[in-house]
This record gives C-alpha cells, sequence and structure tokens, in this order.
C-alpha cells in the first residue's frame, strides 16, 4: 500500500466508516461459531467481527500488519500469519469465510481464483463464504497510485466463484462503488452403502 492509502486505512474515520456500515451488511448472514476473516490489514473489520461472532480467527499476509493486529486484538481473535491462497488451517473448519476489501490488493486472477478454492476448502460444507470489494473509480485509481490494484470483475466472479466449490452464489454489482458476493460451500452427495 501506498502511504495515502496506510493512512486512509489505518484512519479513526475509516474504522467508525466500517463500524457503522459492517454490523448490519453480516446481519444477512449466519456466521455461525467459528469465523475466519481472510486480509484483516489494520483491523477495522476485524474490531467489528469481535463483536459479532463467537470466535475468530483473522489471516493477514502482511508481517507488520500481523504483529499489529496481535497486539489489539490477541487476546480475543487468533491471529495467524500467512497467504489466503494457502491457508494454513485444516479443511472443514470454520463455519464462515469472510474479506472486506482486500481482493483487490491480490496482483492476478489466478491468486484470487486459489484464495476462493482456499476458502472453500477451509469451510465446512453449508458454510458460507461472503465479503464486499470496491470497484473502479477515479478516486479509487488514485488511491492506489504505486499499489496492486486487481478490481474483481462483477460479471464473471459468480462463475469463478461456483468453479471454487460454492451454490447459491449471489453478487450484487454497483459500478464505481463496490461489489457485494456471498456463496455457501456445496454439500457433498454421501455414497448409498
Amino acid at each position: 500500500m501506498n502511504l495515502m492509502h496506510r493512512k486512509l486505512c489505518s484512519s479513526a474515520k475509516w474504522a467508525a466508516s466500517v463500524a457503522e456500515v459492517l454490523p448490519g451488511w453480516l446481519a444477512r448472514f449466519d456466521l455461525g461459531d467459528d469465523v475466519l476473516e481472510i486480509g484483516p490489514g489494520f483491523g477495522a473489520t476485524t474490531r467489528v467481527l469481535l463483536d459479532v461472532v463467537p470466535r475468530l480467527t483473522a489471516l493477514e499476509i502482511d508481517p507488520a500488519s500481523t504483529r499489529l493486529l496481535q497486539e489489539k486484538y490477541g487476546d480475543r481473535a487468533d491471529i495467524v500469519e500467512g497467504s489466503g491462497a494457502d491457508m494454513p488451517f485444516d479443511s472443514g473448519r470454520f463455519s464462515a469465510v469472510v474479506c472486506f476489501t482486500m481482493l483487490h490488493h491480490v496482483p492476478t486472477v489466478a491468486l484470487q481464483d486459489r484464495i476462493f478454492a482456499e476458502a472453500a476448502r477451509v469451510l465446512r460444507p453449508g458454510g458460507i463464504y461472503c465479503g464486499v470489494d470496491s470497484q473502479l473509480s477515479f478516486r479509487f485509481r488514485l488511491l492506489h497510485l504505486g499499489d496492486t490494484m486487481n478490481v474483481l470483475d462483477a460479471v464473471t466472479l459468480p462463475g469463478r466463484l461456483s468453479a471454487a466449490g460454492f451454490e447459491k452464489v449471489q453478487v450484487q454489482h454497483q459500478p464505481k462503488e463496490r461489489v457485494e458476493f456471498s456463496g455457501v460451500k456445496a454439500v457433498s452427495e454421501a455414497a448409498d452403502f
């Protein structure tokens, strides 16, 4: 992240905005008892999640952000350093996986797809994967000068999530603002014996 982006994402104003909007958005989903957050960055979303889920694990790739999260929330959440494209968790562990405004920082579509597949792997059958990410606008482009910015394509996103193992995929797109998505991990048909 460039300096301007870091200042915005670590600001009290950003945290207050997230705290105002995110609880209502999350209320649409049954996240269950063991939630994984991918890419929390400075932790504005983590702070909200701690108040609405029974158990939270946060997976952050940036070592400095991981240390910050451990200092702030390590007594209330399991903070793990690692990549969403290669998660260090057992298959079927989590009741829900969430990510907020981080997928555009993933440099390639292939790596984003790997994150989707890993989210499906670590979810229990019937578990939900949901999130929000920003869409391209002039202001968003300016904020990302010198940063990785690989915006999700809302048109192809449903197929990508389905290919990763999700069903009941829903995508809501607000051009130049955000894309919201959710999907449920497919429940495998048990073989009759």
